[in-house]
């Protein structure tokens, strides 16, 4: 984790410079001589406060910290998951004179209607965390997200072990690509399991973890409660599953995955009623998307570490994708010392002996 923050620390440091040397115009908070000397403002806007919390508790800071640093103007906002909202944000952003905007879509379709609308007028566009099939973005910057599906499928089967067990997925929405990804990853793993019978499977639309609730209490019951493990494909979704298993007084009840690494999440684990979750590093994810922002307002080719297939547009997508980890109970500390989350907010009240069990402080 130590090494994560030095590699992180050493990118921001790299970026800032790199721009220190040409002097020139203020950013968001920042600017002066650390700025970038070609004309650039750069639009980042995120999906929703819904689906996850990482958006704005995370992603957002993240952002605003490492194009501060860099000395680059940027304006950041939420689409508060209406993809008209995001539509017209992006419009207004590109008339106020953004060069580069990065978008997480909310679905495909708007998302290539938005990145169509943006090359029109000469902007830039680069695809964060979630890639827009048929779209047009540049640039795509996100985690291996097949991987981070793997690694669920391989916790589950930790958590499960060897003896024979029904199991349930629970992945996030249609439309999000990466939930695609994520149940990919993990039916990679899990359909070789022949001790693991598959019982039930549904998609949560929009990543909302109250209908989540809903939809695997059906599933549930159509079981009839004879599921012994559930590959939920994000810590919200997980929380949903585990309310419906803990009123059922379900046995094996935390033989369920998650995803983000939240507070609640974490707290799940550190309780019992959680497997695990799949942390990425999102301050990483934040710092490599102002790397490719800054080197396209500088007209420099950004460094990737490969591409990604948009299946739809029939095109390879020069992309940059990072290192998803797996979280137990026995290794949730190394979250709490990446300062994603921080011991006052995870080890309150019922959690505090199990943060003390484990070294959190």
């Amino acid at each position: 984790m130590a090494r994560r923050r030095a590699v992180t620390t050493a990118l921001a440091a790299g970026l800032v410079f790199g721009l220190a040397a040409c002097g020139g115009d203020s950013g968001s908070g920042g600017g002066g001589e650390g700025g970038s000397n070609a004309e650039g403002k750069v639009g980042v806007i995120l999906p929703d406060t819904e689906s996850s919390v990482r958006w704005e508790s995370f992603d957002r800071p993240y952002l605003e910290e490492a194009f501060e640093e860099a000395g680059v103007e940027a304006v950041i906002q939420n689409a508060e998951g209406d993809a008209q909202r995001q539509a017209t944000i992006a419009e207004q952003m590109i008339t106020e004179g953004v060069t580069v905007l990065a978008i997480v879509n909310l679905d495909s379709a708007s998302g290539a209607q938005i990145q169509e609308k943006a090359a029109a007028e000469g902007v830039r566009t680069i695809d964060y965390d979630r890639l827009t099939l048929g779209g047009s973005a540049e640039y795509y910057v996100s985690f291996d997200n097949t991987e981070v599906g793997r690694l669920q499928g391989q916790g589950l089967a930790q958590c499960l072990g060897d003896e024979p067990a029904n199991i349930a997925f629970l992945n996030g929405s249609p439309d999000d690509n990466n939930a695609t990804l994520f149940s990919s990853g993990a039916h990679e793993v899990l359909d070789e399991m022949t001790q693991y019978t598959q019982v039930a499977e549904q998609a949560v639309p929009e990543w909302d973890n109250q209908e989540a609730a809903t939809i695997f209490e059906q599933l549930y019951t159509q079981a009839g409660g004879n599921i012994q493990g559930v590959l939920a494909a994000n810590d919200g979704l997980a929380n949903s599953v585990i309310q419906i298993l803990g009123r059922s007084n379900a046995a094996g009840a935390n033989n369920v995955t998650g995803q983000d690494a939240t507070v609640e999440g974490l707290q799940n684990i550190l309780a019992g009623d959680q497997c695990m979750t799949v942390y990425k590093p999102i301050r990483e994810e934040a710092t490599a998307l102002a790397e490719l922002a800054i080197a396209l307002i500088n007209d420099e080719e950004p460094e990737t570490t490969g591409s990604v297939e948009d299946v739809e547009g029939d095109r390879e997508v020069p992309s940059v994708l990072l290192t998803p980890i797996s979280i137990f109970r026995d290794n949730v500390k190394d979250v709490v010392d990446d300062e994603f989350v921080t011991a006052e907010e995870l080890c309150t009240g019922e959690f505090a002996a199990a943060c003390t069990e484990l070294g959190i402080k």
